[in-house]
């Protein structure tokens, strides 16, 4: 009971910090004028009565916030915020059920980018300004924000950094002090949103576009003002623009953090994830557009690269964008981006999937492994990149890829169960898990999620939140043990 006192204390007041994040859309919808402004301000109402109710209920409680505790508040945000962000979505668009209205806000704070939204190009511009705004707060993890503040409210961040930041290796710190190492991190991620947004800009968007699209390009999250996606823009200076920042957010914004700090680009070079991540993409490139080229997809070498380029780029990051239709490619060029999305991000990124550094990791255990069986008296440390991988981490990271085989085929067999075909129901289940967004089958690029049913809804809300949280983090708090003193 004590846990869930401390817990609820601490989530009163991200509540009401949280009510902040109606305020851009809010002013947006009175400067345009697009009628949508009251959703906002009857969700940053209720989001800061709520958060005052248990903040003033819980004010008595004096512990400091343990690792369980950290585990807990983690899901409760995501799930709190989920449930505020809802209320746009349900007082602007009225024919949405209360299904469709989660699932979209934590398709958002997920940075997952699956909708169950049509006519995107019509919308208010308001509700699709909250869109892509709930991407970018979800981008680097709505948690790790609040962690910069939590000296205020009284209680230790450490314990939320470790809970929400990607990546088996959570030790490490930039600084000293957890709260001035989220700081950093937001500021550099907002600073490459704003250079993102000028950007697409200059290449013709509208400001409007371009703020969307900013947002959801750093957050690695998909989502677009338009029915086509990018698709729609038919330009390739865009979608340049956008490879060089989805290429830039996939990185671990430690490594782009030292780099500023050391003024050297021999960081990236020496950090054996991040070399390793561009290697895949820029070989899955050439793959896939020569492949679309022999295959004749497309008349020439130079527009088979471009858009064989563009959806590698985009789906190896988990955004999920679209220049043009992959699911009509040969099964091979559309099963291998699927793949793609699964490792082709880094640890410390907004990107979804099991990182680069847990495939490294688990391919440099599987050579130890057989050499173990040649050399049997042989004691050689597991490296990466010159570090020595504890054997805890070795077997976080196996234990990690259980849960997620486990997760990932329970859900394909339950998506079965409801009635999909094979091949829709292992690449949605991927693609949410993953936090990607399309899949293939029935509701691939060119469709949405609008036609699944609202048990189908409910499970792929589940599958996006415990892939976002890196399931451990998000089961833990599942088990019997958890809650036993």
């Amino acid at each position: 009971m004590r846990r869930i006192l401390v817990t609820g204390h601490v989530l009163g007041g991200f509540l009401v910090l949280f009510s902040l994040a109606f305020a851009l859309p809010l002013g947006w919808s009175l400067q345009v004028g697009d009628g949508a402004h009251r959703g906002f301000a009857y969700a940053a109402g209720a989001a800061v009565t709520v958060g005052v109710l248990l903040w003033t209920m819980t004010r008595r409680v004096g512990r400091e916030l343990q690792a369980r505790d950290g585990a807990l508040l983690v899901v409760a945000c995501w799930v709190s915020a989920t449930l505020v962000s809802t209320i746009p979505f349900l007082a602007e668009l009225p024919h949405l059920s209360f299904t469709d209205a989660f699932f979209e806000a934590m398709s958002g704070l997920t940075t997952t980018g699956s909708t169950v939204l049509s006519g995107l190009d019509s919308l208010p511009q308001s509700l699709n300004i909250w869109r892509h705004a709930l991407q970018w707060f979800g981008g680097m993890g709505i948690i790790v924000l609040a962690v910069a503040v939590l000296p205020l409210l009284g209680v230790g961040g450490m314990q939320l950094y470790k809970a929400e930041t990607p990546g088996p290796i959570k030790e490490g710190k930039l600084t000293p002090r957890i709260a001035q190492t989220a700081k950093y991190l937001w500021l550099l991620y907002a600073s490459l949103t704003v250079l993102c947004m000028l950007s697409l800009r200059a290449a013709g968007l509208s400001w409007f576009e371009s703020v969307c699209h900013a947002f959801s390009t750093l957050a690695l999250g998909g989502f677009s003002t338009r029915d086509a996606s990018i698709s729609g823009f038919e330009s390739p200076l865009v979608e340049g623009i956008m490879i060089v920042f989805m290429m830039i957010a996939v990185l671990n914004f430690a490594t782009h953090f030292s780099a500023l700090r050391q003024r050297s680009l021999r960081v990236y070079w020496r950090d054996v994830e991040a070399f390793s991540v561009i290697a895949v993409i820029l070989f899955s490139c050439l793959l896939l557009g020569t492949f679309l080229y022999w295959q004749g997809v497309y008349p020439s070498f130079e527009e088979s690269l471009r858009h064989a380029s563009f959806n590698v780029v985009s789906l190896a990051t988990s955004s999920g964008f679209m220049s043009d239709d992959y699911a009509q490619w040969p099964l091979f060029a559309s099963m291998w981006l699927m793949l793609l999305a699964t490792v082709g991000s880094s640890a410390g990124s907004t990107g979804g999937g099991i990182k680069m550094i847990r495939a490294i990791i688990l391919v440099r255990q599987a050579g130890h492994e057989l050499l173990r069986l040649m050399h049997p008296r042989a004691v050689r440390p597991l490296l990466v990149g010159g570090q020595v991988i504890e054997q805890r981490v070795i077997l976080a990271v196996l234990g990690f890829m259980l849960l997620w085989g486990v997760t990932t085929t329970v859900l394909v067999f339950a998506m079965l169960a409801t009635g999909l075909d094979f091949v829709t129901a292992v690449t949605v289940v991927v693609a949410c898990v993953n936090n990607l967004g399309p899949g293939l089958g029935a509701h691939g690029p060119a469709s949405n999620y609008q036609a699944l049913s609202d048990v189908q809804t409910w499970m792929m809300a589940f599958a996006m939140l415990a892939g976002r949280l890196e399931l451990l983090t998000f089961f833990v708090v599942l088990t019997p043990a958890f809650w036993r003193k």
